[in-house]
Formats: C-alpha cells, structure tokens, sequence
C-alpha cells in the first residue's frame, strides 16, 4: 500500500479510538469534579461554668454567733438525773430551765446571755465499783434527753466529769458522741481526780497544768474537724493546790477555758477565794463563779447578781449549784 493510503489508514483509527474513550484528555473547567469535602464538625459548646453553690452554714452558738467570750454572758445550772443534792437540774427540765432565764436577765449589762446545762455525767463514789474506778457514769439515754432540753430552749449543754480514780482524757474521749455537737461543751471537777490508793472525798484530787492542756487540745481538735464554734471548756477549783503547775495552762484554738471558783462561805469568804485564785490567771484563761444554795445560805443571804457582777475580773460564767 502507498505511503499516503497507509497513513490515512491511521488516522482514521486513531479518531475512531478518541471518540470511544471513556475518559476525556480534559473537561471544560465548568465540568471538572469538586474535591471531595471533609464532613464539617459542628463548633464546640463553651465549656459551661457551674453555677456557684451555696456554702453549708457553718454551725453556729445555741443563740447565734461563734464565739463564746466576750459576747456572751454565761449563767448555768448544776444537776444529775434523780439527785436534788447535786443542783437543780435533777428533774422538771423545762421549769427549771425557764426559771435560769430569767434569773439569766439579771446578769445581762450589756451582754447576750447563755443558759448552760451542766449534766454531771460521771460522778465520784466512796466504792470502787466493778472496775475499781471510784465513779460510776450516767446512762446516754439520759444525756440526750438532757440535750433534747437545751435545744428546746437555745441553751448550751455542758458534760462535767468527776474521774474518781479514772483517767479523765480517758473519760471525755467516751463522750466524744456528744462533744462534737456544736452546743455541747466540757466541764472538770479535778477535786474528785484521785489518784491509786486514794478514795475521792477523803482526799481532794488534783490535776495540772499540763492534763489541762491535753483536755483542751483534744477539744480544739474536734472543733477544727468538725468546724465547730468556739467551744466551753471550764475546770473547776476550790482551793489552790487543786491545780498544779498552773503556770504552764495555755489557751487553744477554739476552745474558751474558764476556771471556775467553787469557793463556800460567807460573800466576803467567796470573794477573797475568787481573789486569791484569779490573780495571775494565765493569759486568756477567763474566770467563773460558783454560788451554792445549800452551803453558801449557812452562812448568810446568797449573792445577788449584782453582786457577782461587781467582782473583778468579771466572771463571764457563773454557776448555780
């Protein structure tokens, strides 16, 4: 075949293949394939911003606020379930509680007053009893119904321990239940802390300085755990020598210490017993003043509260047994 027959041949073929094509060598640029899109991811939510929740109330003292001193005017009565001799507070609660308020008015000048209930919880006995401790302790049942009362009329409840021959840390740990309540507070009466051998009322007991600090750190303790308010911590002492090393009491936080002066006579005998164990009171450590209406009215008319209020320093607990 001639060159020119041949090559008509071809390109022939060829325009016949470019029109079979599946695949064009170009699209116009209206027809070119989009590139494929990535799903669009919906935009994030702001991160939301919790809504500030109240705070729990932190507790507070049975008539508001939370601290003891020097707002507040304390005036208590004594008493065991049953036992007239210990104070009044043995039974008729609600009667005997009203009548501390209103005798509590008197004592006011300028101050909140606080009913106290001091429930003494375990008391000294001439017999050792199964343990050989020389105290015996009340029933819980009873300290609650005791507890039930104060709440009923805004007062503080106040535990108060005669160890006998017991170890009296020993003894407040058993009542921790009821410590780390926030209108409960302590109470010791080291006269009846006696030691092996001795009997309590044939001797007086002792305690010092140093067994006090141990008390009040237990009881700051438990008002930082429990954030509590300010918590009443009162000794008891009749006579010097009852507290020994003196010197070395220090004041913890939270916790209100109080000595007070359980002196028996004739107002001029209190009030030179109050004297003679307040001076030189360590730092902090405030006074009370314990009036008997037994033993004090043997030897003339009870002091009135102004009387009481005219000591100095001025007791910021006094105390009906």
């Amino acid at each position: 075949m001639p060159k020119r027959g041949l090559f008509a041949v071809v390109l022939l073929l060829t325009s016949a293949l470019a029109s079979c094509s599946d695949v064009p060598a170009s699209l116009p640029a209206t027809e070119q394939l989009a590139a494929p899109s990535t799903p669009s991811t919906p935009p994030l939510s702001p991160t939301p911003t919790p809504k500030p929740q109240p705070q729990p109330k932190a507790a507070e003292l049975p008539r508001g606020g939370r601290q003891l001193f020097p707002a507040h005017q304390l005036v208590a009565f004594v008493g065991a379930p049953g036992s007239p001799a210990l104070g009044p507070l043995d039974r008729d609660l609600d009667v005997r509680v009203r009548r501390l308020e209103r005798l509590g008015a008197s004592y006011r000048d300028g101050r909140t007053v606080l009913p106290v209930m001091e429930l003494i919880v375990v008391t000294a006995q001439a017999a050792p009893g199964r343990d050989g401790k020389y105290r015996s302790r009340i029933d819980p049942a009873q300290i609650d119904k005791y507890l039930a009362v104060a709440r009923r009329h805004k007062a503080l409840l106040m535990l108060d321990v005669q160890p006998g021959q017991a170890k009296p840390l020993a003894e407040i740990r058993r009542l921790e239940p009821w410590l780390k309540q926030p209108d409960v507070g302590l109470a010791v009466d080291p006269e009846w802390e006696v030691g092996p051998g001795q009997v309590p009322g044939q001797v007086f007991g002792r305690t010092s300085g140093a067994e006090l600090n141990a008390i009040g750190a237990y009881l700051s303790g438990l008002v930082t755990e429990h954030k509590l308010p300010e918590k009443l911590f009162v000794f008891h002492q009749l006579s010097k020598p009852i507290v020994r090393d003196e010197a070395a009491l220090r004041t913890h936080p939270g916790v209100a210490t109080v000595k007070s002066v359980d002196g028996i006579g004739t107002r001029e005998q209190k009030i030179a017993t109050y004297n003679g164990l307040t001076k030189g009171l360590p730092k902090g450590i405030r006074s009370g003043f314990k009036l008997f209406y037994s033993e004090d009215t043997r030897h003339g008319p009870l002091m009135t509260p102004a009387q009481v209020l005219a000591v100095r320093p001025r007791p910021d607990l006094v105390i009906y047994e």
